[in-house]
């Protein structure tokens, strides 16, 4: 079977470990972390199942890894990988740009091949604006996390994710 790359970036260590328990779901022998902050495009290029994941920051800003790392993400073919996002925002606080860098990140990835996977329901969530949702506004481009307003809903979102994840990925 064929290993999963898990790309992530955190600046206040949430998103890591949202990863780090996203790869414990689904097993750690099948999973291969990698921090954008230290990650190539080369690396992308090892792997046909990706999960991208990244905080949206105050006004539907990238992370600080991933916007360093944005130009180099643009020029990566997802062509014959399957790619899940997860993403962590605060609906309450930045409810006009929920989880906006993940719905920028799965357009690269769509737009550069990928076959997306993962796309999470948006009940549940209070929120204005987002660009991680899909037109008809019933789900969100992938896993929805938020630990400032709902941080006990963590770990079944997480569970469930990955069951289905796993599933659409054939692992």
């Amino acid at each position: 079977m064929s290993k999963v790359g898990l790309f992530y970036g955190t600046d206040t260590g949430n998103t890591e470990r949202v990863a780090d328990m996203i790869k414990d779901k689904i097993g750690a022998d099948l999973v291969e972390v990698h921090d954008i902050a230290s990650a190539s495009v080369a690396d992308f290029g090892k792997y046909d199942k990706i999960i991208l994941g990244q905080p949206t920051w105050y006004y539907g800003e990238l992370q600080s890894s991933w916007d360093d790392f944005w130009e180099d993400f643009k020029t990566i073919d997802f062509t014959d990988k399957t790619v899940a996002c997860f993403g962590l925002g605060d609906q309450a606080d930045y409810s006009e740009y929920f989880l906006d860098a993940m719905g920028m990140m799965h357009d690269i990835a769509v737009e550069n091949g990928a076959a997306p996977a993962g796309y999470w329901p948006t009940a549940g969530y209070e929120f204005d604006e987002s660009k991680a949702v899909t037109d008809d506004n019933e789900f969100f481009v992938g896993l929805a996390i938020d630990e400032d307003q709902q941080p006990e809903k963590t770990a079944e979102r997480i569970d469930v994710w990955v069951d289905q994840i796993k599933e659409e990925m054939g692992l």
